[in-house]
């Protein structure tokens, strides 16, 4: 539904409860009893005339933001966003975010970047805010050392919730940066400890189908530790559609443009093979060629 046909309804149903809350004591108590009744609580309509007006005059200040997000003018979205941040200096969380999408979408990591030096020096967390955003805009633009340090330098600064996606994608930028050694620690150590099924199925895919090849003399340990990480993310999530159903949520993010590839070659790893839909993974994955074309 448009944003503008949302704005509509949303009037329409405020408009509509207002009339009947003011009506109903009419109704319910006749007029000598609804007058005492308003004079006594007047401020209840005001509560919602309120909300009413603050809705309206929310929406038509973002009227343009809102025009250009449902076009998805992602060159003209970001020259508005632009504006709004660097001349005006709204460096707000919510439009620095949208920003940083905008330039990921149009593939310019340069610009970025750009961005995060500016918005490091008006509120610093700002960026930790944006880590994901901030971070895979190095691995597009193949500036993988500076992922690397990118990702570890935040292993510990972020909120709680980014931190398991901060942690797998410093394993990433280490894989990329061919620190296979480094990367084979770290992979390894978030299918033994991580409680998110996707990262559990992503870092035992990888380990699986390039770490073992790049380090051939670690091949037993990695092969246990990739058929422990199979069954484990098999075991949260028994059938393909689970696996579609958590991908999904992610896909919505922009930093996944990074994950597109593997998030579908994992999927076809881990249930490859499998009979049935609560299947129990085989004792020994099969072997993906990945590609790390990013």
């Amino acid at each position: 539904m448009k944003i503008q046909s949302i704005f509509i309804l949303f009037n329409a149903i405020l408009v509509i409860f207002i009339v009947l809350i003011g009506f109903f004591p009419t109704l319910i108590l006749g007029a000598d009893m609804a007058s005492f009744f308003w004079r006594n609580n007047w401020f209840l309509l005001l509560v919602f005339v309120f909300i009413l007006a603050a809705f309206d005059v929310f929406y038509f200040s973002h009227r343009r933001l809102y025009s250009l997000l449902e076009k998805e003018d992602w060159p003209a979205l970001a020259h508005y966003l632009e504006d709004k941040i660097f001349r005006q200096g709204k460096y707000s969380k919510r439009l620095v975010r949208l920003l940083a999408n905008s330039y990921i979408i149009l593939s310019d990591s340069s610009a970025v970047i750009n961005l995060e030096s500016k918005a490091s020096i008006v509120k610093a967390s700002l960026v930790d805010d944006n880590v994901l955003v901030f971070g895979t805009a190095r691995i597009l633009g193949k500036d993988f050392p500076g992922a690397v340090r990118f990702f570890e330098a935040r292993l510990g600064t972020v909120k709680p919730a980014l931190r398991i996606w901060v942690a797998w994608y410093f394993a990433f930028s280490l894989l990329l940066n061919r620190q296979y050694e480094k990367a084979r620690v770290e992979f390894s150590r978030l299918v033994l400890a991580s409680d998110d099924e996707v990262i559990t199925g992503l870092s035992a895919f990888i380990l699986a189908n390039t770490i073992m090849k790049a380090l051939p003399e670690y091949k037993l340990v990695l092969e246990s530790i990739t058929i422990d990480g199979r069954n484990k993310a098999l075991k949260a999530l028994p059938q393909e559609k689970d696996w579609e159903r958590e991908i999904g949520r992610i896909k919505t993010e922009v930093h996944a443009l990074v994950l597109s590839k593997i998030l579908l070659e994992t999927g076809q790893w881990l249930y490859e093979g499998l009979t049935g839909a609560s299947s129990e993974a085989s004792d020994e994955p099969k072997k993906k060629t990945m590609r790390l074309d990013v």
